[in-house]
């Protein structure tokens, strides 16, 4: 009986529960009609409160209960104000859970436009790379035709090779790091064809797990720099020094290459390494990098987790 009572009240409450619902977002949309808002909420509440007492008095009492009522009890002061407070209790959670509901989305939705702003960016960044990449490849055959090398021919087939990848598999969110470590190596190859006996080149790889998924092109614009601005930039006999380490997810990547003795106050930060550096901060929370500009030796340290890939 006591359920039936309370369901039927229902007709009551629920109606009761939207109009404030509506009233508290108009004080949060209109906030000049405050006082409207309020005077509406009290009649509403007191209009709701003879209803249930005459609801309680006139069906629930004598045809749930079977007991004798009188219309003098609808007005009951102290069961007007028990009758109040119930319904001040039942609106005030339904208005905590709308409150909360919409709380929710929002925030959501916050996170929804925050992703998109940080995936707009990543693209933007990738973006910039490949155009420098492929601007300074373009460079190089450039000085090889001038020169009517034998070896432009095969330059333009390694390039198509890497545009290949760079059109197609860099959209991906993340590759292997196997194949991350055959482009480093294709674009070795690449240059190794300009520079030929003066540059030395050292690629040692300890890695025990080539399928770990990694960003792609996230470690070729530090190999680029290191012939940008090292084996370009040195004018007798250069190296460049590369190590791939990976273990249980933990990369560690290093870089060397020479550099001459004076240009140690030269800026050596580009485009892809300022791009490089702000991809790894939307992309790999758990990353350092180390830059060290010496007088003969520039040497770049990353380190980054893997299995703590950012979902950007």
């Amino acid at each position: 009986m006591a359920f039936f009572g309370e369901v039927s009240q229902l007709i009551i409450k629920i109606p009761l529960c939207y109009f404030i619902i509506y009233l508290v977002n108009n004080l949060a949309t209109k906030p000049r009609k405050a006082i409207l808002n309020i005077l509406a909420g009290m009649v509403a509440f007191a209009i709701a409160v003879i209803l249930q007492r005459f609801l309680i008095i006139k069906f629930i009492l004598p045809h749930l209960y079977h007991e004798e009522t009188s219309t003098a009890f609808i007005f009951n002061w102290q069961r007007m104000i028990t009758t109040f407070l119930d319904l001040v209790f039942i609106v005030g959670i339904a208005v905590a859970v709308k409150e909360y509901r919409l709380s929710q989305r929002s925030r959501e939705r916050e996170k929804g436009l925050i992703k998109e702003k940080l995936e707009a960016e990543l693209k933007f960044l990738r973006t910039q790379t490949n155009p420098h990449f492929l601007f300074n490849t373009l460079n190089n055959i450039y000085a090889l035709a001038r020169k009517k090398s034998d070896d432009t021919a095969d330059v333009v087939l390694k390039l198509s090779k890497l545009l290949r990848f760079m059109l197609y598999e860099s959209k991906k969110n993340s590759i292997s790091l196997a194949e991350e470590l055959r482009v480093l190596n294709d674009y070795i190859e690449l240059e190794k064809i300009r520079y030929n006996e003066r540059l030395t080149i050292r690629f040692t790889r300890s890695i025990d797990d080539d399928a770990q998924p990694i960003a792609p092109l996230i470690l070729l614009p530090f190999v680029e720099n290191a012939f940008k601005h090292g084996a370009s930039e040195t004018r007798f006999n250069s190296f460049i020094h590369i190590h791939a380490q990976l273990q249980k997810g933990q990369l560690i990547f290093t870089i060397e290459n020479s550099r001459e003795e004076e240009g140690e106050e030269k800026i050596t930060e580009n485009i892809g390494l300022t791009n490089v550096r702000r991809q790894l901060e939307l992309m790999y929370p758990e990353h350092s990098l180390n830059v060290e500009p010496g007088k003969k030796i520039f040497k770049i340290a990353l380190t980054i987790n893997l299995h703590r890939h950012a979902a950007v």
